[in-house]
């Protein structure tokens, strides 16, 4: 396979006159065939031209228009040379056979060539004359067989030529048509040339057939033949103004005689009718078609030949005589004269009223096997109109229009042509038809090719494009032809643009650079970039050493032909139309989708002078396939590689397009594409300074698209990538922006099995995500997230887990943002680093976020869910210190997931490590778990805490001194004091929650240690007597100091109802009641000394009515006698009369229970007796001895 070397159409000073002629857009490209054919065997002759071309199996035959015949061989390149191109080799320079034409007739030398490679022959019209050779070598063959005055030598059966050659079936022989005057003579051609028949059909100068039906034409008219049951169908007319024929009826099926015999030998030369002068400028054209369906139509028209112009001749060449075209009646025989020059003047000037046709060249194709493609028009410089008929003359499609008629036309492709230019990959061919012709520009007449589409069906017509010749300088015709070989090939440019190149977004030097420059950063910048650089070289070895065995030294290189030839695979493509002008031969190949894209991208780039505007025209790129599904491994890339190239193109238009923004709708479309065509994001990021220092390359590579490649490369080269700024915060809020969804949508790619390079492409987005998302939360307010907002997306990051761990730590260091860098422990279930970096928070070092609320609480929550024991007990004792309430809450949790700690050992812990928080333990193993055993030690712990107070505050003294005044002051019926404490207790101050947990704990029934608590007590009467009265009250019941406790109840604290309480509890406690009751002789004592205590005090109404309330409700308690004479002699007998009346009502009671227990008990020994009076009768008297 060789490759096509490219041609370019139009020069860039053409490219903008005319929206046809940008280079490489259209259905059709040039590549050189064949670049200066020696027309000339010694260089002398310059005006040697190009008359036909054929090719087969490497063999070039090109017919000029000096009578000679050229045979090249193709020599391939060398197969080492993946870039080479085949050359020609002159093989040899033939002169065919020919009889000399009349003397008024020119040379117009080799007319056609005609290969016929089933049989092994060719046959060359030369000058008229026909001769026969063998292939390849172009020996003649035949003796000396010629057949003369011949205008065409073709008509092989289509259908057997367009078969591939195991799908042929064998046969005798090739047929063709010889285009005689007067007749066309069909030929067998095999061993000899054995003439078959001739058909009656006279002057024709082409013929395609299919089949058994021939489409020829004379110099007016088409017609069908059937050849072998010699039956003519009447086309139309070439021009349009030329009037049917009388007798031709178009369309009607006609008999035909014909006769065979040998080959025609004679020298009459072709008939045909005399030229007619140009049309007169003020005359009509009419536009005829086949049958009803296309009506006549007249326009006016100015008919200019401009001076490079050349009138086409109905004959097979671009040279035929114009001599030749108006000799009708010479004779097969050596022409002996010409015409009478009156005659010929007068055909010439003969005036007329209408229009005459102007000499038109009948050209025919044949673009299915049920259809031919007939050309008609007006005139030379006039549009064309093409006529598709099928095999019995009836329209079978709509019309075609040519800009120009045509000087020769050409079809390629469709649904049933296996011999199209296609790529080989193509699930599906298009069918082209291109047309050689002028056209009028600014600067004058070019010749090309015009090309449009000829299966389009109906509608506003096909899309026309036009292809110049490269250095179409000097103005020649350019002819194309449909060859017999196909060559297969394959475009370098595609495997250019889609072979995977390596890129390297650093170089050697930028990377010194970089570094040389730290010191223009701040800080936390270079840092970063200095830890990011030992990375990367740490991660390049780590990863190497791994594969060290699968790099040898010529790894790249293997791998870069192994890219090659797996695209050049994908690129080949088949040739099989050849276009020349001048000196020069070229395929006429199919222009890949890619390549035609492509090629808009670079006109685009090229010529848009505004943002603007180019991004409209990529869009517009994007969108000629969007939707489209790849029909072929080569579609695939090739949507891939456009997709990502116009990303490319997109964002260095966005990143230079600082006054002229992108819309949202262009961004986010944007954005789509880089997904999307999954290009390498480490490219993308390579072309963005402030982000491209987080790219992970390793010794491996990136390898993306050699078209991608040099489209970054070259932004990376070009002014507007400023390399000397690597800082986020130089970016702008929308790159920024776009970097964040552009790398998160990025990473929800991860765990697909098409990414390549996953583990460097995606610790490249998480460092690269994480670094913007840092950047972009500077400006955020201080405190937790809010929902969607680009903390939220932090958080998200970091939680999700990153691949770049490392680089992450650096990161969130150098932005200050210790709470973030917890929560990027926590993904790595780092509990250590995660509470360490709690702990700096909360010890006060810098966090930008201010995101950790409530730290000490969160570390406690945070301890209870972990399941290690040292952490908890590391932590723990760390939050005691700082928090004591809190801290000890951490080994009080029964729901924590570590093993606990034994209460002594975290009593024992806390006593060495953190002191303050050991009551707040003691007082969840007393109070919560009833752990009775630390009583003691928490009672010492608060009367320490009590005592301390009062001995060092005389404001504490004062207060509680007043409380005592404000107690006694109330009215009964009041609460107990230490209801009164807490009710009454201030929120923050300790001291006094202490002692209403020691009057609980001293209330309650538990053992402690009365002397130490005495003591402790005791020495707080050097700074006051009687500071802790409600202690002392239960000490003295302790202690059976029962009178005291009572005093103090009475008298210093007025609390009359306590004291009573007191004595029926048998003085056990003031707050607690005890299970076991007391006995009524322990009640009656206390309550004798209670009333010794209400008779003293100092308020006579509070002694009267105590001393009256207590003999009231407790009378049954005491004895008369006793409280007579307790009484003072002054009291009116009225204030104990109800105490009096309720006891002698009891002594009158009392002697009447006695009473009725007396009379009961003598029934009751009455009954006794005379029970036992009947029981001694019972037994009788007994006898003892």
């Amino acid at each position: 396979m060789s490759s096509l070397a490219p041609a370019q159409a139009t020069s860039d000073s053409q490219s903008d006159k005319h929206p046809l002629k940008e280079f490489g857009t259209g259905p059709f490209v040039l590549r050189t065939l064949f670049a200066d054919v020696p027309l000339s065997e010694d260089g002398t002759k310059d005006d040697i031209k190009v008359n036909c071309v054929e090719y087969l199996d490497s063999h070039l035959y090109v017919g000029t228009s000096d009578s000679e015949l050229l045979h090249f061989v193709q020599v391939p390149p060398d197969p080492a040379d993946k870039s080479g191109v085949p050359t020609f080799i002159l093989a040899s320079r033939l002169r065919p056979a020919f009889a000399e034409p009349a003397s008024h007739a020119t040379r117009p030398g080799v007319q056609q060539i005609l290969l016929l490679p089933t049989v092994g022959k060719a046959c060359i019209l030369c000058n008229w004359t026909v001769t026969f050779y063998s292939l390849p070598e172009l020996s003649p063959v035949f003796g000396t067989t010629q057949v003369k005055n011949c205008n065409w030598v073709g008509g092989i059966d289509l259908n057997d030529a367009d078969l591939a050659q195991d799908e042929r079936a064998e046969s005798s022989g090739a047929i063709i048509l010889l285009s005689l005057n007067r007749k066309i003579q069909v030929v067998n051609i095999a061993d000899a040339a054995r003439p078959i028949k001739k058909i009656d059909f006279a002057g024709s100068t082409i013929s395609l057939r299919r089949d058994s039906v021939a489409c020829v034409a004379d110099s007016r008219s088409y017609a069908l033949l059937e050849i072998n049951q010699q039956l003519k169908i009447p086309l139309t007319s070439i021009s349009s103004l030329d009037e049917p024929q009388p007798g031709n009826a178009v369309g009607q099926v006609q008999h035909i005689s014909g006769s065979s015999g040998g080959l025609l030998r004679s020298n009459s030369s072709a008939q045909s009718r005399p030229q007619t002068a140009s049309p007169d400028p003020s005359s009509h054209r009419r536009g005829t078609s086949l049958g009803d369906l296309i009506t006549a139509a007249t326009r006016r028209q100015e008919y200019r030949a401009p001076e490079d112009e050349e009138p086409i001749s109905r004959q097979g060449t671009p040279g035929t005589p114009p001599e030749l075209a108006t000799n009708q009646n010479m004779p097969e025989a050596t022409a002996r004269g010409s015409p009478p020059a009156s005659e010929t003047r007068a055909a010439r000037g003969a005036p007329t009223t209408k229009p005459q046709p102007g000499l038109l060249k009948p050209l025919v194709v044949s673009p299915t096997p049920e259809e031919f493609l007939l050309v008609t028009g007006t005139g030379p410089l006039e549009p064309g109109i093409g006529m598709f008929v099928n095999l019995e003359g009836d329209p079978t499609r709509p019309t075609i229009e040519f800009d120009r008629y045509p000087k020769e036309i050409a079809v390629d492709g469709g649904s049933a042509d296996r011999s199209s230019s296609q790529m080989l990959v193509s699930p599906e061919e298009e069918g082209y038809v291109l047309a050689s012709m002028g056209r009028e520009f600014a600067d004058g007449v070019h010749y090309g090719l015009e090309i449009q589409r000829w299966d389009d069906g109906a509608g506003s017509g096909p899309a026309k494009y036009w292809l110049e010749t490269p250095n179409a300088r000097p103005l020649q015709p350019v002819g194309i032809r449909s060859l017999r070989g196909i060559e297969d090939t394959h475009f370098p440019e595609i495997v250019n643009r889609l072979c995977r190149r390596r890129f390297v977004p650093f170089s050697s030097s930028s990377l010194d650079a970089s570094m040389a420059s730290l010191k223009s950063f701040d800080s936390r910048t270079a840092s970063s970039i200095e830890r990011m650089s030992k990375e990367r070289e740490l991660f390049e070895r780590d990863t190497d050493s791994q594969s060290e065995d699968s790099l040898p030294d010529a790894w790249q290189a293997t791998r870069n032909a192994e890219e090659e030839d797996f695209v050049r695979r994908l690129a080949g493509t088949t040739a099989r139309l050849a276009v020349w002008s001048g000196k020069n031969i070229w395929w006429a190949v199919r222009n890949p989708l890619i390549m035609r894209l492509d090629a808009r991208l670079e006109a685009t780039v090229a010529v848009s002078n505004q943002a603007s505007t180019e991004r409209r025209e990529l869009f517009s790129i994007l969108n000629s396939f969007r939707g489209q599904d790849a029909k072929s491994e080569l579609e695939f890339l090739t949507f891939s590689y456009i997709r990502q190239r116009i990303g490319i193109l997109l964002l260095t238009s966005f990143l230079k397009s600082e006054d002229t923004s992108f819309s949202d709708a262009d961004l986010q479309a944007m954005e789509e594409i880089l997904v999307d065509s999954l290009l390498d994001p480490r490219v993308v990021l390579s072309l963005i300074p402030g982000v491209r220092n987080e790219v992970i390359e390793t010794k491996r590579g990136i390898w993306i698209f050699g078209g991608v490649k040099s489209a970054a490369e070259e932004f990376i080269a070009s002014r507007d990538f400023d390399k000397n700024n690597s800082t986020l915060n130089a970016l702008s809020q929308p790159i920024l922006h776009f970097l964040r969804r552009f790398l998160t949508a990025w990473r929800r790619k991860k765990g697909f099995g098409s990414i390549a390079d996953e583990n460097e492409v995606f610790r490249t987005v998480d460092a690269a995500l994480l670094a913007v998302l840092l950047e972009l939360d500077q400006h955020s307010p201080p405190g937790p997230a809010k929902a969607r907002s680009i903390r939220a997306e932090l958080y998200e990051l970091v939680d999700t887990g990153v691949e770049c761990f490392n680089r992450a730590e650096t990161l969130v260091e150098s932005y200050h943002r210790l709470y973030v860098l917890s929560r990027l422990y926590q993904s790595r279930k780092m509990i250590a680093d995660v509470l360490a970096t709690w702990r700096r928070i909360i010890e006060g070092e810098r966090d930008d976020g201010v995101e950790l609320i409530d730290g000490e609480q969160r570390v406690r929550e945070y301890l209870s869910k972990i399941s290690s024991q040292a952490l908890v007990q590391e932590y723990g004792i760390w939050l005691a210190n700082r928090n004591p309430k809190l801290g000890v809450q951490i080994f009080a949790d029964d729901k924590g997931r570590a093993p606990k700690l034994e209460p002594s050992q975290v009593v024992s812990l806390l006593r060495e490590q953190a002191p303050d928080a050991v009551k707040y333990f003691l007082e969840h193993l007393v109070f919560g778990k009833g752990h009775t055993i630390y009583v003691n030690e928490l009672i010492t712990y608060y009367l320490d805490i009590v005592v301390s107070r009062l001995r060092t505050s005389s404001e504490a003294r004062e207060v509680v001194m007043s409380t005592y005044t404000a107690y006694r002051a109330l009215h009964p019926p009041k609460p107990t004091y230490r209801q009164f404490l807490t009710d009454n207790a201030p929120a923050n101050d300790e001291a006094w929650h202490s002692r209403l947990r020691l009057l609980q704990l001293l209330g309650g029934n538990h053992d402690y240690d009365l002397a130490v608590i005495r003591d402790q007590i005791t020495s707080l009467s050097s700074v006051a007597e009687d500071l802790l009265v409600p202690e002392t009250i239960i000490l003295d019941g302790r202690e059976q100091n029962h009178e005291n406790a009572l005093r103090l109840l009475v008298h210093h604290l007025g609390d009359y109802d306590t004291a009573v309480a007191y004595c029926l509890r048998g003085g056990a406690s003031i707050y607690t009641i005890y299970q076991t009751p007391p006995t009524q002789d322990r009640q009656a004592r206390l309550f004798r000394a209670l009333l010794g205590e209400f008779l003293a005090l100092r308020d006579v109404g509070d002694r009267v009515e105590q001393t009256g309330l207590l003999l009231d409700r407790f009378g049954p308690w005491f004895d008369v006698a006793d409280v007579l004479a307790a009484i003072p002699d002054s009291w009116s007998v009225d204030l104990v009369a109800g105490f009096l009346v309720k006891a002698l009502r009891r002594v009158v009671a009392d002697r009447n229970e006695s009473a009725v227990a007396r009379s009961l008990s003598s029934a009751q020994n009455l009954r006794t007796q005379h029970d036992l009076i009947l029981r001694v009768e019972e037994k009788g008297p007994s006898i003892e001895t």
